[in-house]
């Protein structure tokens, strides 16, 4: 059995809210991109934002399952979801331009970018990696959201108060064997996200990472095809940290990675669902 311990720059006891309760409509007219919105705790974190509030942009190459998220929605909250077809796998800089540009064209500013979208790979030794397979996963992990982040700080930089938010993974998963590529990309997310704090220390940027520990998701359910999922929890169980992340309330949070399991009690995490 793995050790999931929180990351060694996980926030203290008393630097979070552990019971969090996030009030109605607290992303209010923010406009937040969430990458991998299709599925997992990217569907899960776009219908909570939009829930409270936010103009969700859903951005994904599988078209007609980032639709049914747009129709989820839309039911309980028309007008606050919109889809954006990107393949991060193949995109060029021009197209991370472009994206900046249409949403410029279209909302003036962005308030949020949730990095969420990762691809697993192999799970091999570093001696038998395929190398194809190790540049694809680097530049839909690792190399867009450097291209993601490069396109649309001007944009973000136009909000009050904007956030930037990480999703890793479990620290085993940054350093043990076989994890190759996804766990070499997502331990240099966080590097990446530290710098990226350090350097935006002065402006109105906010830059976080949030560690979801284990949870139900199928990039997990390919990891470990034999665990019994119905032990595990749901991207829904874990979204107190992405709300409060993103909201006006993450103004005194800067440079931190927030363990998800465990900083948050169960108290504020079901209040999401109510």
């Amino acid at each position: 059995m793995l050790d999931y311990s929180p990351p060694t720059t996980c926030l203290h006891a008393e630097d979070v809210i552990p019971d969090y309760l996030p009030q109605a409509l607290c992303l209010n007219e923010r406009v937040i991109l969430i990458t991998g919105a299709s599925r997992g705790i990217g569907r899960a974190a776009a219908i909570a934002f939009a829930e409270f509030g936010a103009q969700v942009i859903l951005l994904g190459r599988d078209v007609p399952a980032l639709s049914k998220v747009y129709d989820k929605i839309e039911d309980k909250n028309p007008g606050a979801a919109s889809i954006y077809p990107f393949n991060l796998a193949a995109a060029s800089p021009q197209d991370y331009l472009d994206m900046g540009d249409k949403i410029a064209e279209n909302f003036g500013r962005l308030d949020g970018l949730l990095l969420n979208a990762a691809s697993l790979g192999t799970l091999s030794p570093i001696e038998h990696y395929p190398e194809e397979q190790w540049y694809q996963i680097m530049q839909i992990n690792l190399n867009s959201s450097f291209h993601l982040i490069k396109s649309l700080l001007p944009h973000l930089k136009k909000s009050k108060l904007a956030s930037i938010l990480f999703t890793l993974a479990p620290r085993p998963q940054q350093k043990n064997a076989y994890w190759g590529a996804y766990g070499i990309s997502k331990a240099a997310l966080e590097s990446f996200m530290l710098i990226l704090a350090e350097e935006l220390e002065h402006t109105s940027v906010r830059v976080n990472a949030i560690n979801p520990g284990v949870v139900k998701t199928s990039l997990r359910a390919h990891a470990f095809p034999a665990e019994n999922a119905d032990t595990l929890k749901s991207p829904q169980d874990i979204l107190a940290p992405y709300l409060q992340l993103m909201s006006m309330d993450c103004k005194n949070f800067h440079g931190k990675t927030l363990n998800a399991q465990t900083a948050f009690s169960p108290l504020s995490q079901s209040a999401i669902l109510a």
